[in-house]
């Protein structure tokens, strides 16, 4: 199956999350943290199985900035 990874990055770490299923996870390095985001899911499914999977849209939007 194929899942979605939304990344930012909160001081030295880069967050990971899968809006499909609503997992997340962390690492040093971006790659690290789809690692551990692909265990997590994993690690969810195994328990709470996915029965269609809709991929998010994503999509971006200016907000003016302020100060």
């Amino acid at each position: 199956m194929l899942y979605s990874a939304v990344i930012h990055r909160e001081e030295e770490w880069f967050v990971a999350e899968c809006p499909e299923v609503g997992t997340a996870s962390q690492g040093k390095t971006v790659e690290d943290a789809i690692d551990n985001l692909r265990e997590a899911t994993e690690l969810y499914l195994e328990e709470f199985p996915a029965k269609v999977v809709s991929h998010p849209i994503l999509a971006t939007f200016e907000v003016p900035a302020h100060g």
